[in-house]
């Protein structure tokens, strides 16, 4: 048995015994300082941590990270055994999927192109020992703009990608992983639950067709209310997608989990699983941010001599890159940067700044930030990890994972 489904079951089990329901917490890597957070975070609260990594952030080019999978994985066991974290750790795929990397979509690859790339990316992760991968193919640009992609071309697709991992896998002698696949809302796909069963049913179909019976997701991902813009987690369909995929051993994956107004009801509702990404980029930025306040008094004490500017900077490049535009609402769409308003553009830097942090400016404005700092006697570093930590300690805590190391 794969790891991830060893660790659903065991919370079963638990469950069974306790009364007690858990959801498993995934964290998005998109920058160092989230990981060795993350691995903290999980070491001080004696819980599993998950890293859901999408092809953006981490590929065989390196992605904005600069880590290509073989990488990633390493970095990820350096850095728990640094803190000597000996709990659960699963390294995954998000959305891994044709055009759900940006550069796909920006060059407009082929169909063709477009799956061959992300089967190649699905053979590295699982060479470096990724333990999941998200299925996802619910993006396809040569859809009209306002249309849904065809659940059956989505389904068709599913099955394509699963096989040729499979295949790969035991051609390999790699061991067995786990799958998750569908979407939320923002892409489209399983957009409603007509939709998600006939999904499903053509899965299961498409599976034993290819002579893969024996595979099912562990994960579906379903549309519980929240995108990067709600907060509210709907507990009423949560309930009912629930129900229709434990009997077929599946659990319920939410994602944009991000500062959800209402994460305790996750495990009440059975939830197997939550995605939290661009909230921890917001924690990174914000304790740079209360950094560069210190800094700033001290500069005007005459007790640093060069200001690192760091926010200026990481507004500047984000601006540059131009990826903010992805995040605009529909009504914003064709303005420029700076005619939007003072909170958007706010909003936009700090989730978009993981697209940059390893930026060369941005590197040397963060070293100078830190240098300055220290200096002083004290440890910056310290500082940006406990924002990050004290956020994710919310969803150790709502998803009751403290302590739970101790009975697995």
């Amino acid at each position: 048995m794969a790891k991830t489904e060893k660790l659903l079951h065991r919370i079963d089990e638990l469950e069974r015994q306790t009364g007690i329901r858990r959801t498993i917490f995934a964290a998005c890597p998109n920058s160092p300082t989230v990981i060795r957070a993350a691995l903290r975070a999980a070491k001080r609260n004696n819980a599993p941590i998950y890293f859901a990594a999408t092809l953006n952030q981490v590929d065989c080019d390196g992605g904005y990270t600069g880590m290509t999978p073989d990488e990633f994985v390493k970095l990820v066991r350096m850095e728990a055994d640094a803190i000597h974290y000996e709990g659960p750790c699963i390294v995954a795929i998000d959305h891994g999927g044709p055009w759900l990397k940006d550069r796909q979509r920006t060059e407009r690859w082929t169909t063709d192109a477009a799956m061959d790339g992300i089967k190649r990316s699905f053979e590295a992760a699982l060479l470096a020992g990724y333990d999941l991968i998200h299925v996802d193919p619910t993006v396809d640009i040569n859809v009209p703009a306002g249309q849904t992609i065809d659940i059956h071309v989505v389904a068709r697709r599913t099955v394509e990608l699963i096989k040729h991992t499979e295949t790969f896998r035991r051609n390999n002698g790699l061991p067995e992983i786990s799958y998750e696949v569908g979407t939320e809302e923002v892409h489209g796909g399983l957009a409603d639950e007509r939709t998600f069963d006939t999904f499903i049913e053509e899965l299961k179909t498409g599976l034993a067709r290819e002579g893969l019976a024996d595979i099912w997701p562990c994960f579906i991902v379903g549309k519980v209310g929240t995108d990067l813009h709600t907060t509210l987690f709907d507990t009423e369909v949560a309930k009912r997608l629930t129900e229709k995929v434990r009997p077929l051993g599946s659990y319920i994956k939410g994602h944009y989990t991000d500062g959800v107004s209402n994460p305790e009801d996750y495990p009440r509702c059975g939830m197997g699983g939550a995605n939290v990404g661009p909230e921890f980029t917001m924690s990174e930025y914000d304790g740079l941010a209360e950094l560069e306040q210190i800094e700033e008094r001290l500069h005007a004490e005459g007790r640093i001599a060069i200001r690192s500017r760091i926010c200026e900077t990481l507004e500047r490049l984000v601006c540059a890159s131009n990826r903010w535009q992805k995040w605009l609402l529909e009504d914003e769409k064709g303005k420029t940067f700076e005619t939007l308003s003072k909170e958007r553009r706010t909003w936009l830097v700090k989730t978009g700044c993981r697209y940059i942090w390893q930026a060369p400016e941005a590197l040397v404005a963060r070293q100078r930030l830190y240098d300055n700092l220290r200096r002083t006697g004290m440890d910056p570093e310290e500082v940006v990890l406990g924002h990050i930590e004290h956020d994710m300690d919310n969803y150790f805590r709502a998803f009751n994972l403290i302590d739970l190391n101790k009975l697995l």
